[in-house]
């Protein structure tokens, strides 16, 4: 008896009249102890498929016309829901997309950590709370068990997309569903939580279902591969047969879709558009009865950084390393202290209302697309909203024409642009930030992982879109990643940061050919070739 058992499942989404097949008859099993990794573009399915297993769909919004899903020979399709909770979060774990909207604001991350220990196991607080230190050490976390009473804002991506996986662990469970579990992290923690979940998957016999778009992670994790495409699961079989022999047409494009190519060439003679010297951003650390400050966070600590028009400067880094940061100080988002200029145009100590009219040359494209879209406005009034505040005289035609081409030069449907962004893939969402920022014509933007969330194909689509803008409009990019082979296709400089600081700087080819610094070397290394042999103790 296999351990997950799907046959012929489908999901329809029902919109009034209108129904979308989301999946369409879709079959596979996994063993004990197996990897299987599905693979897929964005919207293809696989997602809407692993929520199905543990029955999480909005219904009646989403149903299913056929199917059957059975956990060790236990049906559960439309099971009770005192049986699912049962096998929530304890036999059958999951490990969602996106750690921002996945986690609870409002509750500290030892709360969070400690709740499926209090549902499932009874334990008591003290030892809860070992547990989750344990937990915390175990995904290389071990700064943040000083820090239990912290808040998911008060944390990187990377880190909660870690706790995250703390969380899924907590119970051992039979079953991993991991949905882009290293999406939002560094290479180097990527390597290393993927030695993690290989180490553990091991010891205990735990089955991983492995929902991503890295097929580089794919060759070196699954023992098994199914490849979906617009809902159909179009090949399955071994990860050697699958990356060797493919059959399908769009599995052999998958397999070729890299990030290629070379930014474009730029005028280095160009007078600076967008400058900073010694730019700092410190954080109190307070304490004590009256909460006092005893020290500071230095995320950003004195950094200088030149942009021109037309060129590219890629921020790099671990998770934690000030990069994002450094982006919101930038565009005065966040409080700092240091030199920040604009078209020779002092901003560090402009006041809001004089800087307002030059946010429309200043754009940022948030990390998190889901967090930084409103679930109550439609894709047109998202990317709308700026035209409404900076080109107040536009008709309300000659905005929706230029919304129209916003999502056309994104990859989007503009017959979508009455959705929300529920209704979307993670990959569309990325494009609908991407559009949101692009439609008001900027002059320098500030990208915050925008590829983190897409397919390869479509990382390889975006990453030529944003360098047909770039020569267009002549653009200015600050572009931040931890993706090191998307950075080296579109940057023309690098700076790599480490704790708040720049520990090496200089031309893209350079960085990448001949580091001369140590942590840029384990940056590299960890980004090209993926090990995922044993774990390793990571940094938080």
């Amino acid at each position: 008896m296999a351990l997950l058992d799907v046959k012929n499942l489908s999901v329809d989404f029902k919109n009034g009249d209108q129904v979308t097949h989301a999946v369409k008859n879709v079959s596979f099993s996994i063993e004990k102890g197996e990897i299987l990794a599905v693979v897929g573009e964005s919207g293809s399915g696989k997602s809407v498929t692993a929520l199905s297993i543990l029955q999480l769909l909005p219904y009646p919004s989403a149903e299913h016309p056929s199917g059957s899903v059975k956990f060790r020979g236990e049906e559960l399709m439309h099971a009770p829901e005192a049986i699912l909770r049962g096998i929530r979060g304890n036999k059958v774990a999951m490990i969602f997309q996106e750690p921002m909207t996945s986690l609870n604001p409002l509750h500290s991350i030892e709360k969070q950590i400690a709740e499926v220990l209090f549902i499932h196991k009874r334990m008591a607080p003290d030892k809860a709370r070992a547990r989750v230190i344990e937990l915390l050490n175990l995904v290389g976390l071990e700064k943040l068990t000083t820090r239990l009473g912290a808040f998911p804002h008060e944390l990187s991506g990377g880190q909660r997309q870690r706790v995250m996986i703390a969380m899924a662990l907590a119970n051992e469970p039979d079953l991993l569903i991991a949905d882009e579990p290293t999406t939002a992290v560094d290479v180097t923690v990527q390597a290393q939580l993927l030695a993690l979940l290989k180490d553990l998957q091991q010891k205990t016999g735990m089955a991983i279902m492995l929902i991503t778009h890295d097929l580089s992670i794919v060759r070196k994790m699954a023992d098994n591969v199914a490849v979906m495409y617009q809902g159909d699961l179009v090949e399955y079989g071994t990860t050697e047969r699958i990356f060797t022999a493919a059959e399908h047409d769009y599995t052999k494009m998958l397999l070729a879709a890299q990030p290629k190519g070379a930014p474009m060439p730029f005028d280095a003679t160009a007078a600076t558009i967008f400058h900073a010297k010694d730019l700092k951003v410190h954080f109190p650390v307070k304490a004590g009865v009256f909460r006092r400050t005893v020290d500071y966070v230095r995320a950003v600590d004195g950094i200088d950084i030149d942009v021109k028009p037309g060129q590219t400067v890629g921020v790099v880094g671990e998770s934690g390393s000030g990069k994002t940061t450094l982006g919101l100080a930038l565009l005065r988002l966040i409080q700092s202290t240091g030199l920040i200029s604009f078209e020779g145009r002092p901003i560090d100590l402009m006041a809001a209302n004089d800087l307002r009219p030059l946010r429309k040359d200043m754009q940022i494209v948030f990390q998190d697309p889901y967090g930084a879209l409103s679930p109550r406005l439609s894709i047109a009034q998202i990317i709308e909203e700026g035209l409404l505040v900076h080109f107040s005289h536009l008709s309300a035609e000659e905005r929706d024409q230029r919304v129209v081409a916003a999502m056309r030069e994104t990859g989007l449907d503009p017959a979508l642009r009455h959705r929300y962004p529920h209704e979307f893939s993670g990959g569309q969402r990325q494009r609908v930030a991407i559009a949101r920022a692009m439609v008001l014509k900027p002059k320098f933007v500030i990208l915050d992982e925008p590829t983190s969330a897409l397919d390869m194909s479509v990382q390889a689509q975006i990453i030529d879109l944003l360098r047909d803008l770039q020569q267009k409009h002549n653009l200015a990019y600050m572009f931040i990643s931890h993706d090191l082979r998307v950075v080296r296709a579109l940057s023309h400089d690098v700076i790599v940061m480490k704790n708040g600081k720049v520990v090496e700087r200089g031309p893209t080819e350079r960085i990448f050919e001949n580091p001369k610094e140590d942590y840029t070397k384990t940056l590299l290394a960890a980004a090209l070739n993926i090990s995922v042999a044993a774990p390793k103790a990571a940094s938080a």
